[in-house]
């Protein structure tokens, strides 16, 4: 499977010409199976207050990307934009798979209390795991990867890669950095970090970057191959291992 981040630094509010970039960057990467976004690549993170930038429902998002995705038969795990729906916000992630169709929909479930997330956005109660080309393919955004045992769920769930829209401050790299191959190793997973600050990645199985970005705008490529996985669980499989007896 084919892999692409679109990375770029989205200007704070500045919805039309964020939305300009996304299209142009889709269009790079549109000889990839995936391709993936970073979080709230629409508005930036996060313009003030929220419900004004907020999309009832998702809808023009959810449009631009099954449009995209049918255009260039290319499957697109869209990031994560600020959606309202039932009288609440959401930082809310979209997939399009390449028949233009609305294949999934995952709230972030972890909000970043530091950032006051949690005084805007209402979390998300509901793992997603979707299916794009016969493959698992599970959903987090930014902070959700602080969260050992909810990236463990999605493992449980079926999950082959889990892919992560972020907006994470370089100031704190070296744990993200730390993170994201510790959930890889735990769970025998891909993680696939799409960072709006930069330092996007793809880790394999066992830890090890398959590739990395630098800080700007660009879009990062990695083809992933399932069988290392499936000869890393051969040698040791951590799920099958797990002991639940303990107390």
């Amino acid at each position: 499977m084919k892999i692409s981040i679109a990375q770029f630094k989205s200007e704070l509010g500045a919805v039309e010409e964020n939305f300009s970039t996304a299209e142009r960057l889709i269009a790079a990467a549109k000889n990839s199976d995936v391709i993936l976004l970073p979080e709230l690549w629409s508005t930036g993170y996060y313009p003030t207050p929220v419900e004004n930038f907020a999309e009832a429902d998702g809808e023009r998002t959810k449009n631009f990307l099954c449009a995209a995705a049918k255009k260039f038969s290319v499957n697109i795990i869209g990031g994560s934009v600020i959606v309202e729906s039932g009288g609440k916000i959401f930082n809310r992630c979209f997939v399009a798979n390449r028949h233009g169709e609305l294949a999934a929909a995952y709230d972030k479930t972890h909000l970043f209390s530091f950032a006051q997330e949690d005084k805007v956005f209402s979390a998300g109660e509901k793992i997603s795991v979707v299916e794009l080309d016969g493959v698992k393919c599970g959903l987090a955004i930014c902070y959700d990867l602080r969260f050992p045992e909810f990236i463990r769920k999605i493992a449980l769930m079926g999950a082959e890669i889990i892919f992560i829209p972020a907006a994470w401050s370089l100031k704190r790299l070296v744990p993200r950095q730390i993170l994201t191959k510790a959930r890889a190793i735990e769970n025998q997973i891909f993680v696939v970090f799409a960072n709006s600050s930069g330092k996007s990645e793809v880790v394999n199985p066992r830890g090890e970057v398959v590739v990395e970005s630098g800080r700007g705008e660009e879009i990062l490529t990695a083809e992933i191959n399932l069988n290392a996985r499936a000869e890393v669980i051969s040698a040791m499989n951590l799920l099958a291992d797990r002991n639940l007896s303990v107390d």
